[in-house]
């Protein structure tokens, strides 16, 4: 019996590590001043260009592209072809981060 509970007590903490880990893989995709900003500005202007984004924040759009990129790989942002430029928006997820940050 003993035997039985320190295998199920290892695949608990197995299964909290995984869960950690998932947890700050996606942390780290917001845990930055601009990123925080560019959830916000997104949130409220869903639809925006690397450019439009660069542009209301006044930094330059490999910075932007590189913060998107980011944000894209945690699943906070998706992005769409729209002709000529590149439209980014929040997913769900990156939604429901927003709406925690502001409670904080």
């Amino acid at each position: 019996m003993k035997m039985i509970d320190d295998e199920r007590n290892n695949e608990v903490k197995k299964v909290k590590i995984k869960k950690a880990n998932q947890l700050e893989y996606i942390v780290k995709g917001f845990a930055n001043k601009r990123r925080i900003n560019i959830l916000f500005l997104l949130e409220q202007n869903p639809e925006l260009s690397v450019s439009e984004v660069a542009e209301n924040f006044n930094i330059n759009f490999v910075s932007v592209s590189n913060h998107l990129s980011k944000m894209m790989s945690r699943g906070l942002v998706m992005k769409r072809n729209d002709k000529k430029e590149v439209r980014h928006a929040l997913t769900r997820k990156g939604r429901k981060v927003a709406d925690f940050l502001k409670i904080l």
